[in-house]
């Protein structure tokens, strides 16, 4: 068998890499990662949050209540799915054997059921087969994670540890850019005199998507998985391919409740922004609305620079938790500011603290989860549990607003210390991680 150049040999197949057998950075496994990363965010972010609500305004023949609730019942159904599916897809994906690898054949089938479940959803055009609407969203959510759990598990699979940061670095460069740049290419699909334009939207973006797996699979190039020992899948085999790890589980536990809680803070702040702004500061939508684009480009800007360094940086320190813990501490700053102040331009300075955290954290965090799983040889199963503190707080945010604009007196801008503080638990936790130290000795010897 043909040696690979992101590690040393294959004759004894390992699920991990170590610093020793990685001298060099893999760039392109960076570069795949970072690729196939914005090829699904850019298009799925171009539905979620422009083609899915325009098409259902269409629908209902304008905005209102019907979209607005329409769209909540999608998001809890799609987080729901995505949270059940990423756990499965990934325990079945670190069982595959094949020539090429546990994740190609993933991100290969993965790229091609969600482009055509995309095309099938811009089909939809009336109010009766709204029930398939939510099918074919779910669907989505399910075939995507082919993609997601197995790209984030090479990480795992082809990356030394001392390169992690570098690679979470470039992998958050792609996600950065597919976040915030996929709501932009869905908007050029919206036009008012034009309906059938925003069904070429999801035709259009579904071209992307089909790109994804295969791009990133041809820049990794993944190795055989063949040689790699099957656990026959007894009582013993199903619980540890399937069910949440429990040896040795401290770090990973920390990691996933500490990043719920940023991220609860960061997704309850974007969720009622636009209130903070009208009821909490007195401002009219449309001024709201361009103080919101200002903060977005904010937070854009600053999250592109500091994602793009972040990671190696904390290659050089040799921890992930303290960039992490950084980053949820500039995030509860810029939270707590618009209450502080109640200015609108408050809202863009918390674009540019909150959205330097954004950076740090989307540059680092990948790392931090590398690092906290208790067995390679089940990377991808866990990696999707860990994402559980993305979707768990889609789920969880809005009803943790709810819950507080309730107790605060039915007022918006007085939730923001409550999530500020969340955010601050997520660093308290995040710095109750242990982190190994790192021998250098090992890359000395090279």
């Amino acid at each position: 068998m043909a040696k690979n150049n992101n590690t040393t040999s294959t004759t004894n197949w390992t699920a991990s890499v170590t610093d020793v057998q990685q001298p060099k950075v893999p760039i392109l496994v960076g570069l795949g990662v970072a690729i196939g990363a914005f090829l699904w965010l850019a298009p799925f972010m171009g539905l979620n949050s422009v083609l899915n609500p325009a098409k259902l305004a269409d629908i209902f023949g304008g905005p209102g209540s019907k979209v607005n609730n329409f769209l909540a019942l999608l998001g809890t159904l799609g987080a729901i799915t995505s949270t059940i599916t990423t756990i499965i897809i990934g325990a079945l994906s670190d069982r595959t054997r094949s020539r090429w690898g546990r994740r190609t054949p993933w991100l290969l089938w993965g790229s091609i059921l969600t482009a055509a479940d995309m095309c099938a959803l811009g089909t939809i055009n009336s109010e009766n087969h709204l029930w398939l609407f939510i099918l074919l969203w779910c669907g989505i959510q399910t075939f995507i994670n082919m993609i997601v759990a197995p790209l984030i598990a090479v990480m795992a699979d082809l990356v030394a540890p001392k390169h992690r940061g570098t690679i979470s670095s470039i992998y958050a460069i792609g996600y950065v850019i597919g976040q915030y740049g996929g709501p932009v290419m869905g908007s050029q699909f919206l036009s008012s005199s034009n309906s059938s334009l925003i069904n070429m939207g999801y035709y259009g973006l579904a071209v992307l998507m089909l790109l994804s797996g295969p791009v990133a699979a041809v820049l990794v190039r993944e190795r055989s998985s063949k040689s790699m020992p099957v656990e026959k899948l007894d009582w013993s085999g199903f619980v540890n391919a399937f069910i949440f790890p429990i040896h040795q589980v401290r770090n990973f536990y920390l990691a996933l409740f500490g990043k719920m809680m940023i991220n609860i803070a960061v997704t309850a702040f974007a969720t009622y922004q636009i209130f903070f702004l009208t009821s909490g500061m007195g401002i009219d939508q449309s001024h709201a609305g361009r103080y919101i684009t200002l903060m977005g480009t904010a937070t854009m800007i600053t999250a592109i620079v500091l994602s793009s360094t972040s990671g190696m940086i904390s290659d050089k320190l040799k921890t992930r938790k303290w960039p992490v813990a950084f980053s949820a501490l500039l995030t509860a700053i810029g939270t707590i500011l618009p209450f502080l102040t109640k200015a609108p331009t408050s809202m863009v300075w918390y674009g540019i603290i909150a959205g330097t955290g954004a950076g740090i954290f989307f540059a680092v965090d990948q790392a931090l989860n590398l690092e906290v799983l208790p067995n390679p040889e089940t990377a991808a199963k866990d990696l999707g549990i860990l994402n559980f503190a993305n979707t768990g707080a889609q789920i969880l945010a809005p009803v943790m607003g709810a819950l507080l604009f309730d107790a605060v007196g039915k007022q918006y801008l007085p939730i923001l210390p409550w999530l500020s503080g969340l955010a601050i638990l997520g660093a308290i936790l995040v710095l109750g991680i242990k982190e190994p130290k790192q021998q250098e000795e090992s890359t000395q010897n090279i």
